[in-house]
């Protein structure tokens, strides 16, 4: 069966399905806390990280590099966490940083206002206004976060393989509607699915390992694998740099060749 990514809005009841499905299909089950705490061992802060999640675009500044930094150790941790499968990952747009293709199940979790104001005036203690304008503001973070980062919609629905309504479903009807999805042929974690993944997740090291490099921490790459092959596209400042870059790249575990033709100076080189 595929990674499952379930994305939900705050009190929708997605933290609780992801939870249910796990116990059911044996899964590992990881949320955010926990790869924000495997991203920090690049360097970064766990405060920072969060901090970033939470509000980013006032933390970030609108820095494009600072962006692309912290998903790099992010993606690179998340990758490496699920790259073996049997794991359901909720929070942190799992949907967008592990692509999309047959090792992936895409799931979207909605719920009406009064069912989620309900589960925050039952846990927090708020009046119905106050856990309204709470989830409202925990949906507007999330939904700058992703505009932010990516710039797409975070309710729309097309980034997602299968969106379930809370409202009249059980958290059991719910799991039974996900896996019936889940057993489906297209999601078989094929070989070739399992393969998919682990490109992933290697392209996604070298880049991490790219960001931290004291000599490549102030450029950006688009880094894609096949095989043991690694492709690394970007703009550098010197033909000694791209030498500095194989390197680095040829230093991750399982990287077998590297290439660099699409590192370019003011001309291609």
């Amino acid at each position: 069966m595929p990674i499952i990514t379930i994305s939900r809005g705050s009190f929708s009841g997605g933290k609780l399905l992801a939870e249910n499905l796990a116990r059911r299909l044996g899964y590992r089950c990881i949320d955010r806390e926990h790869i924000i705490q495997k991203a920090a061992a690049w360097g970064v802060s766990q405060e920072a990280l969060r901090t970033a999640i939470e509000k980013p675009p006032s933390f970030l500044g609108q820095s494009q590099h600072t962006k692309y930094t912290y998903l790099a150790f992010i993606q690179a941790a998340l990758t490496e966490e699920v790259r073996s499968g049997d794991a359901i990952y909720h929070g942190l747009a799992g949907h967008l940083l592990l692509g999309s293709g047959p090792h992936l199940l895409r799931i979207r979790i909605i719920a009406p206002m009064d069912f989620r104001a309900a589960k925050v005036q039952e846990r927090l203690g708020f009046s119905r206004k106050e856990a309204i304008a709470y989830i409202e503001r925990m949906d507007e973070e999330r939904r700058k976060w992703t505009r932010f980062l990516y710039d797409v919609d975070w309710a729309d629905a097309s980034l997602y393989d299968l969106v379930l309504n809370l409202e009249q479903m059980s958290l059991e009807e719910a799991s039974d509607a996900i896996l019936a999805v889940a057993k489906l042929p297209c999601f078989e974690f094929t070989a070739e699915a399992r393969r998919a993944i682990e490109e992933l997740a290697l392209a996604s090291e070298v880049k991490a390992h790219l960001a931290m490099d004291p000599s490549t921490t102030d450029l950006q790459f688009e880094v894609t694998a096949k095989g043991g092959t690694v492709a690394i596209k970007g703009d550098i400042v010197s033909p000694l740099q791209a030498k500095r870059i194989g390197k680095i790249a040829r230093g991750v575990d399982g990287v077998q060749q590297v290439q660099l033709e699409e590192l370019e100076l003011a001309t291609r080189f």
